[in-house]
């Protein structure tokens, strides 16, 4: 199982995070620590690189010459 990068700016602190259990691990981590205010979060720059794959994968992208 791959581990997810998980950051939150507001503690300073970076996880890695099973991918199966980021959701409860991020929900848990905002209500104990922010109120439920959404500050962490999946690393930005991994989610982007996530996304940018999903969508070559599904063929978003195809005839896109940015791509």
């Amino acid at each position: 199982m791959p581990e997810i990068p998980v950051v939150c700016t507001v503690c300073d602190t970076r996880s890695q995070i099973p991918f199966d259990d980021v959701e409860v691990a991020v929900t848990r981590h905002n209500e104990q620590q922010h109120d439920g205010d959404s500050v962490a979060e999946v690393d930005p720059d991994v989610m982007d690189a996530l996304t940018d794959q999903l969508g070559r994968d599904m063929g978003l992208f195809d005839g896109d010459p940015n791509t």
